[in-house]
């Protein structure tokens, strides 16, 4: 019965990832590549072995502990030094990676036995095991300021069976299990730099993958080398790679074009043809499985994963406080205009946290109230407010930020409200929001193939990213609900439900779903990309 529930919960997923290929695809820079069209074929120049690739990437990550870290751009440096127990494969289904086979579930669903690679060393020289593993998953449930916890709270306990084998205790049956240790949360670290680092292991992280860290200047760049303890050592062609942090979009770009890196991460929408028509680049482009939006600060009072309440000067008011006033500002965006205008037609307008091609969609999740800053007025008038409304956003202080956030000035100026914008670096922006220091935070979310993990961490109360401060019990049940769902049908109800919910009470404004865009030189192949949007380079080197 076990191995049949296995098999069922594969299927599930597979079903997932084979729609979503439609929409995402894969991007492989061994040829050049269409948008949309998948994996275009090989070169048949030969890949050599050494060198430093040298990659662009849009902003600072964040803390490179995967238990306390949320940035997109982390998660790129992540994926080459700290292995998962799961991953994604070109197609999108869920695959083993530091794990031997997918979960087996017992009959109940509430026992999910993982069986663990053997042979498989830390880039310490430490040797992988079911220890090291429920280590590494008890540290992403239990310490403090996890950002993996809500990702796992449907997890009771983990439980070494042999050394090779953990059982995953369950709450209730989750049917998001290997999506979420396809992520950050089945990242396994080891477990004596753990030990001796504790909330510090940041400062040196020491994972499983094809390369591991050596140094971090803040600002300026991140350095990885080729770990010889990695598995499949023998596979890895680069000695070295180097990421540089180069906020600017246009001198990203063109440390492209002069070879000062090999692969830009990121692309801006503004860059994207040109780069597409520039000898010797390539461009990679793939759908993205996330949104972006805005996140409103309803409740964070006190910070993030404390108890929600009401807001203080300067933070308060109506927009905390009134959900027609947060339905106003969402009614004001036009958001084919601002994907026409911002982004060159190149991104997609977007209305809620599930992409329209899963599986677990529904008209539902789908709904969206129209462009209407007429009507807007009226919902402000009608709640007794002085217009134009003044309220404050936190944007990035980047080209691209700073032409987001005064197109959503200009369009919101229509619907009634007066948008101070405040241009902020990236980490610093997320300081100032896990504080609960904001009204309006334009942010997004990379994506996850379930639906749970682009929803749950942001909305349920004291979710591990719930910044908007959010709390609906309605919404909790509902989210509780849907993980423990197997059955597909019932789980796409809960989740239109939910999104339903989000829609009325807006503590999230969803407005675009981007592309993943990364400019790639010709000298340079097997670097890919999939729907994830994260650049793997375990296979990547430069040509003959």
């Amino acid at each position: 019965m076990a191995r049949s529930r296995a098999r069922g919960g594969a299927r599930l997923l597979t079903l997932i990832a084979a729609v979503l290929l439609g929409i995402t695809g894969c991007a492989s820079i061994d040829s050049p590549q269409q948008e949309g069209s998948g994996d275009t074929g090989a070169d048949n120049r030969a890949i050599k072995a050494g060198g430093t690739l040298r990659v662009a990437l849009s902003a600072e990550p964040d803390r490179l502990d995967p238990t306390l870290a949320r940035t997109l751009v982390g998660r790129t440096v992540f994926n080459a030094i700290c292995e998962k127990l799961y991953d994604l494969n070109d197609k999108l289904e869920i695959v083993p990676q530091l794990a031997a086979a997918l979960p087996e579930l017992s009959g109940d669903g509430r026992t999910a036995t993982v069986k663990i690679r053997t042979g498989v060393k830390f880039a310490d020289g430490t040797a992988l095991d079911a220890a090291a593993v429920k280590t590494s998953l008890d540290r992403h449930r239990t310490l403090e300021g996890s950002a993996r916890r809500s990702e796992l709270t449907s997890v009771k306990e983990v439980t070494v069976k042999d050394p090779s084998t953990i059982d995953i205790q369950l709450n209730e049956p989750f049917a998001p299990l290997s999506a979420v240790l396809a992520d950050r949360a089945g990242m396994i670290m080891s477990p004596a730099v753990v030990a001796a680092k504790g909330a510090d292991f940041a400062t040196g992280p020491v994972c499983v993958g094809p390369f591991k860290f050596t140094t971090r200047i803040a600002q300026d760049r991140i350095e990885v080398e080729k770990d010889p303890n990695y598995y499949d050592a023998a596979n890895v062609k680069l000695d070295k790679v180097i990421y540089k942090i180069i906020a600017d979009q246009t001198t990203r770009f063109n440390n492209l074009r002069s070879g000062d890196v090999e692969v830009l991460d990121r692309v801006s929408p503004v860059n994207a043809e040109e780069l597409a028509g520039t000898p010797n680049l390539r461009l990679m482009s793939t759908r993205s499985l996330g949104y972006q939006g805005i996140t409103v600060n309803v409740g964070n009072v006190s910070g993030l994963g404390k108890p929600p309440g009401p807001l203080a000067a300067p933070f308060a008011g109506p927009l905390a406080t009134e959900a027609t006033v947060r339905r106003a500002f969402a009614m004001s965006i036009d958001r084919d205009a601002l994907v026409r205008s911002v982004f060159r037609g190149q991104f997609e307008p977007a209305c809620g946290p599930i992409s329209p091609a899963n599986p677990l969609s529904s008209d539902a999740a789908q709904a969206c109230a129209p462009h209407d800053p007429a009507g807007a007025k009226k919902l402000l008038s009608d709640a007794g407010l002085t217009t134009p409304l003044q309220v404050s956003l936190i944007a990035a202080n980047t080209p691209d930020g700073t032409r987001i956030s005064e197109a959503i000035k200009s369009m919101a100026t229509e619907g009634g409200f007066d948008v101070q914008i405040q241009p902020t670096e990236f980490a610093s922006s997320l300081d100032l929001t896990d504080a609960g220091k904001f009204q309006l935070f334009q942010i997004g979310w990379s994506g996850r193939v379930d639906p749970d993990g682009n929803i749950t961490p942001f909305v349920q109360t004291r979710g591990s990213q719930n910044i908007s401060g959010y709390s609906s019990q309605q919404v909790d049940d509902w989210l509780n609900q849907a993980r423990a769902e197997r059955d597909a049908s019932k789980r796409k109800d809960l989740y239109g439900k939910v999104v339903g919910t989000l829609q009325q009470d807006s503590p999230l404004i969803y407005l675009w779903r981007e592309k993943n865009l990364t400019g790639v030189s010709d000298k340079v192949g097997q670097v890919r990309e999939y729907g994830d949007g994260l650049v793997r380079l375990g296979t990547a080197g430069f040509f003959e």
